[in-house]
């Protein structure tokens, strides 16, 4: 904690972070964003450029969810004083939170890809000089399937999830929507391109 606390100081009189480009991975549930993300880091195996952010989140892990870390309230509210976090964020009644280490990758021209909620994207522009904001999407019929298939809400509140996930327009340059409904390696071809992209102007912003 103590480490990470030190690292937030030293970036947060020289917002906004520059050299590297923060990726941030956003869409409704069930539009396969942890899909397509795995899908990348199996693409990219072995490149040191891409950090792939494993996210904290305040619900215990299992096989039908993400790969993350899990702190309970208490101990997430903890991490979050002490300066563990580079970002934090409330959905779903649950908490979220991106490693400060995120900001040290990005500082020294490495390429970040994390999972986030849009609602943050505004503080990711303020936070990131270099910001790529990659919208998953899907068939609103895909989507319900795919969240009926998970077995954890019913009915009325995946229908719920779903009115949600309208709520929220993200426009801008930095914006790149891709359609997953249908087989993800199309898809996926798609984001490891804005992720080239990403870090080939990462490799640019070193030389300037």
């Amino acid at each position: 904690m103590m480490v990470s606390a030190l690292i937030e100081r030293e970036l947060a009189e020289n917002l906004p972070i520059r050299h590297g480009v923060f990726v941030a991975v956003v869409g409704p549930s069930g539009a396969g964003k942890d899909t397509l993300i795995a899908y990348a880091k199996a693409r990219f195996a072995g490149e040191t450029r891409l950090e792939f952010v494993r996210r904290v989140i305040t619900r215990p892990s299992d096989t039908a969810s993400e790969d993350h870390d899990t702190l309970a309230d208490a101990a997430f509210a903890e991490a979050e004083a002490d300066g563990a976090f580079s970002l934090c964020w409330d959905a779903h009644g649950l908490r979220y939170g991106l490693p400060a280490e995120v900001d040290w990758a990005v500082a020294n021209g490495h390429v970040a890809v994390a999972n986030v909620s849009r609602a943050v994207i505004p503080a990711l522009r303020e936070r990131y000089a270099n910001l790529a904001v990659v919208e998953i999407t899907a068939a609103p019929e895909i989507l319900a399937e795919r969240l009926a298939a998970r077995g954890r809400e019913s009915r009325g509140e995946v229908l719920a999830r779903l009115a949600r996930s309208t709520s929220v327009k993200l426009t801008g340059p930095d914006v790149t929507s891709i359609d997953n409904s249908g087989d993800k390696e199309i898809a996926g071809e798609r984001f490891a391109e804005v992720l080239r992209k990403a870090m080939a102007f990462s490799d640019l912003s070193d030389m300037i």
